[in-house]
């Protein structure tokens, strides 16, 4: 199972029940064989430009695993759904974490070396 980042902008007028929207896209999640590790409600947000007449929307943030065949089902699915204005799904890249470690590592060993001088 392979690592994904979701971010589903959901539409602004749910933003006061946001539970059964977030139940959809959670049952398609597992419907699908993936599981989330992580989510967020990110809170409703003005957007840069306007989707399908609207101009805030609420963002819901996730962290999955999915198998192989799953992001296509759960795109498609997503792309028809009412209740989100957009969505973004993409695979995480290990890489990146550990470049991302390994620059934080130099940035720190380097602010202790200038306290030392």
């Amino acid at each position: 199972m392979r690592e994904y980042e979701l971010t589903v902008l959901i539409h602004p007028d749910l933003e006061m029940n946001l539970g059964p929207a977030t139940d959809k896209i959670k049952a398609l999640i597992e419907a699908n064989g993936g599981k989330i590790t992580k989510e967020a409600n990110e809170g409703k947000k003005r957007l840069a430009y306007t989707i399908k007449k609207q101009d805030f929307a609420v963002y819901y943030y996730c962290e999955l695993e999915l198998p192989a065949l799953a992001p296509a089902k759960i795109s498609s699915v997503l792309n028809i759904t009412d209740e989100a204005l957009r969505y973004l799904l993409v695979a995480k890249d290990p890489r990146r974490e550990k470049m991302a470690a390994k620059r934080a590592e130099r940035k720190s060993s380097q602010e202790e070396t200038k306290e030392e001088e």
